[in-house]
């Protein structure tokens, strides 16, 4: 079983800039897709941002384009998102999450049904 572990949440000013972490174990990384997802309370979790086993193939939801980067580290096991100019809107739960088998992978990645594990999440509060 993959376990995923997401660090780096907080409370930020709108404008303002976080790092989260993904740290994976139990699972060999580098044959996982991996995305981002968030959830606000009484939302639908939604996709945010994927990047392809070799890190070769990136999506990201156009709300958080030219603001946020996904990267991955297949030697440290990790997956990044850095998260710029933070609107109050961004407020979330943060989930990392690993899926494989995606074969339209530009389509399949941004679905949360085609990933198997996920972490606890991390709580992001963008203050005005």
């Amino acid at each position: 079983q993959v376990q995923l572990v997401e660090s780096g949440g907080g409370l930020v000013q709108a404008g303002g800039s976080l790092r989260l972490s993904c740290a994976a174990s139990g699972g060999t990384f580098s044959r996982y897709t991996m995305g981002w997802f968030r959830q606000a309370p009484g939302k639908e979790r939604e996709f945010v941002a994927s990047i392809s086993r070799a890190g070769g193939s990136r999506t990201q939801a156009d709300s958080v384009k030219g603001r946020f980067t996904i990267s991955r580290d297949n030697v440290k096991n990790t997956v990044i998102l850095q998260m710029n100019s933070l609107k109050p809107e961004d407020t979330a739960v943060y989930y990392c999450a690993a899926g494989q088998g995606m074969t339209n992978w530009a389509l399949d990645s941004t679905r949360k049904y085609n990933y198997a594990y996920w972490g606890q999440g991390t709580q992001v509060t963008v203050s005005s």
